[in-house]
C-alpha cells in the first residue's frame, strides 16, 4: 500500500486529532481526589469530562476470586479500565474507548494471550463488509489503528490496544476492542502478563 493510500485510510477510518483541535492534544491524567473519585488534569474539553463521575476507584473482590497474574476490569458503561497487580501493590484506572454499538460489545471473562509492541492490523471480515474501502493490511506505525501496543485476548479479534486518534477515548467509537491513549497502553502493557485475567462488564 502506498503512503498516500495509508494517509487516505487514516483520514477516513480515524478522526484527525491535530487538525480538529489545531494543535496536539495532550494526554489528560486522572488524579485521585481523596474521596475515591478521580478528577481531570489538563484538556478541559475532553470527552472524558462527561464520564468523570463514573471514574471511581473500585475494589477487585466483587469481580475476581483472586488476583493471580493480575486482573483487568473494563467497565463499558463508565468507559474505564481498572488494573490490579497480583501482589496488590499497583492499582491503575484508565479512560477508554468502547465498542460503538451493543451488537459489537462483548462481555464476560477472558485473558491476555499475547502482548505485541508495534502491532500490525487487519480488518475483521465483518469490518470489511461494513467498510469495503478499508485496506486489507496496515503495518505498524502512526497510521495503525492499534496504536503502539496491543494486548490480545483469548476472544478472536478482541484486543486492548492504543490509539493515535485521541478523540476516541471516552467515547463509544470502536469496532469491538477497548482503546487507550498510547501512553496508557504502554503503562498497562508493562504491568499485564500473558495470563492476566480480563473481565468486561
Amino acid at each position: 500500500m502506498s503512503s498516500d493510500s495509508l494517509r487516505n485510510f487514516s483520514r477516513r477510518a480515524m478522526l484527525g486529532t491535530a487538525a480538529a483541535f489545531g494543535a496536539t492534544v495532550a494526554c489528560p491524567a486522572l488524579a485521585q481526589n481523596g474521596t475515591g473519585s478521580y478528577e481531570m488534569e489538563g484538556d478541559p474539553g475532553s470527552n472524558i469530562r462527561r464520564n468523570i463521575s463514573s471514574f471511581r476507584s473500585l475494589q477487585w473482590q466483587p469481580y475476581f476470586t483472586n488476583l493471580s497474574n493480575g486482573a483487568i476490569l473494563v467497565d463499558t458503561t463508565s468507559r474505564a479500565l481498572h488494573f490490579w497487580s497480583e501482589d496488590q501493590s499497583i492499582y491503575r484506572l484508565f479512560p477508554t474507548s468502547v465498542p460503538l454499538t451493543e451488537d459489537l460489545t462483548r462481555r464476560g471473562r477472558t485473558s491476555v494471550v499475547r502482548k505485541v509492541v508495534g502491532p500490525d492490523w487487519r480488518p475483521t471480515p465483518s469490518m470489511k463488509l461494513r467498510n469495503p474501502e478499508w485496506p486489507d493490511y496496515v503495518p505498524p506505525g502512526p497510521d495503525n489503528p492499534l496504536g503502539t501496543h496491543a494486548l490480545y485476548l483469548s476472544w478472536q479479534f478482541y484486543r486492548i490496544h492504543g490509539t493515535h486518534d485521541t478523540r476516541k477515548i471516552g467515547r463509544r467509537s470502536s469496532n469491538g476492542c477497548v482503546g487507550l491513549y498510547n501512553e496508557h497502553i504502554a503503562e498497562l502493557f508493562s504491568y499485564a502478563k500473558v495470563g492476566t485475567q480480563v473481565l468486561l462488564i
